[in-house]
């Protein structure tokens, strides 16, 4: 290998987030609904029968899959799915900051108004009942945020040996922000209600 080969390597290499490839992704929605009072804000709680997170609050999404053109269009068709409405139905999806979970996944939340509301019909085998909340509740109400810390335990043949400090290294920790919003005695909480704080962000500059 020359010179001119790893230019030319580096120059026809598109950067991305080192890692990513090895992410698990999703795409989110946060459907927003007109009412009489004003605009409302709608929530999933997750079928009881569901494997993962059963009975908790969530926005309309999940996994990108291969067919799935690009991060809007899984959020599109989640959408679709979950709440048993049509393509008709969804009006400016705009995209939100996207989300980089120390759980392995990248979430991509996106924004959209849902028309005809009355059309939802929510699939039973992913949602168990969906809700409304007025958007001017979550502009006048912060979210609690409570701390989760992490520990790190190497496993037991880490070369400690190969490292200065050995195994009295000052490791870097790191805690983690849990949201929560508590409306009616229902608890919107995890990357749900920080994909909710975002947006409401936004919506207060």
């Amino acid at each position: 290998m020359n010179l001119k080969s790893v230019h030319s390597k580096l120059k026809s290499h598109t950067p991305k987030i080192l890692g990513s490839d090895k992410f698990s992704k999703f795409a989110v929605m946060v459907p927003l609904i007109q009412k009489e009072d004003g605009i409302h804000v709608l929530f999933e709680i997750r079928s009881l029968h569901l494997r993962r997170q059963p009975g908790e609050i969530c926005f309309p999404g999940g996994r990108i899959d291969p067919q799935d053109i690009d991060e809007k269009s899984a959020a599109i068709r989640e959408t679709i799915e979950e709440l048993g409405i049509s393509r008709e139905n969804l009006s400016e999806v705009l995209p939100l900051d996207f989300m980089i979970s120390p759980f392995g996944m990248m979430i991509y939340p996106f924004a959209a108004i849902i028309e005809n509301p009355e059309m939802i019909n929510p699939n039973p085998a992913e949602v168990g009942e969906v809700f409304t909340v007025p958007l001017t509740y979550f502009i006048n109400h912060d979210p609690d945020i409570y701390h989760l810390h992490f520990k790190v335990e190497p496993e037991e043949n880490f070369p400690f040996d190969l490292i200065v400090g050995g195994e009295n290294y000052n490791w870097r920790t790191r805690s983690l922000d849990e949201y929560f919003y508590i409306y009616e005695e229902k608890a919107i909480w995890g990357l749900t209600a920080k994909i909710l704080s975002h947006f409401i962000e936004i919506m207060k500059k």
